[in-house]
């Protein structure tokens, strides 16, 4: 990361306001403050950190829930005075429990509505796009321009960390480790050529008993 806290216009508070996103579906996760410390930290140990307005003191989002976010970059504006912060998260971002500060029920319902079979289709055309336009800024794109090593190495880390999410009978965990394969699944079988329809045929001809032994 080239940003330096020094680039940075602090308040008046030494605090800079950071909006934290997801990395993948750009998807705003919370927005929270950062000072010269928190920012040093999270720049130097690629997770982010905080600073508590409230209790006055530096927090490491996942310090004590897990939830950790892994840092792919950090944004600086063009007045030097507010940062995006683009992230791969390891759970929800909100206390509640939500992926998001700002989804509400209504939001949550609505992206739930769908079977998985129209999301897992809706991501393989995005990531497909994304493969084909290669858009600065994406954490797809990094993927792709960084090539099929990284991208099986990402295949091994996320498989593991579901691994150990299922061995702590940890439900909420399992639950986003296993959505992170998927999603770097998709982008290795975009990126080796294989459709959802070649994918889909073998497992309906394991699901018809065959070659399932």
């Amino acid at each position: 990361m080239t940003l330096k806290p020094e680039d940075v216009r602090f308040d008046g508070h030494g605090l800079v306001p950071a909006v934290v996103q997801d990395a993948r579906t750009r998807e705003v996760l919370t927005l929270a403050y950062m000072n010269e410390e928190s920012l040093r930290r999270t720049l130097a140990e690629g997770e982010t950190w905080f600073w508590s307005r409230s209790r006055s003191e530096l927090w490491h989002k996942g310090a004590t829930s897990g939830n950790t976010q892994r840092v792919v970059e950090v944004r600086l504006d063009c007045d030097a005075d507010a940062l995006v912060v683009l992230v791969e998260p390891r759970g929800p971002a909100c206390h509640t429990g939500a992926v998001s500060c700002f989804a509400g029920e209504a939001a949550e319902d609505e992206r739930g509505a769908d079977g998985i079979g129209v999301v897992l289709e809706e991501l393989y055309e995005v990531v497909t796009a994304r493969r084909r336009e290669m858009p600065a800024g994406s954490y797809t794109t990094y993927l792709f321009e960084k090539g099929l090593n990284k991208i099986l190495k990402k295949v091994g880390e996320e498989a593991a960390e579901t691994i150990i999410a299922a061995k702590d009978e940890d439900r909420r965990a399992l639950t986003a480790e296993t959505a992170d394969l998927v999603y770097h699944l998709v982008v290795l079988i975009v990126e080796r050529g294989v459709t959802l329809e070649e994918l889909g045929g073998e497992l309906a001809r394991r699901r018809g008993g065959k070659g399932d032994g």
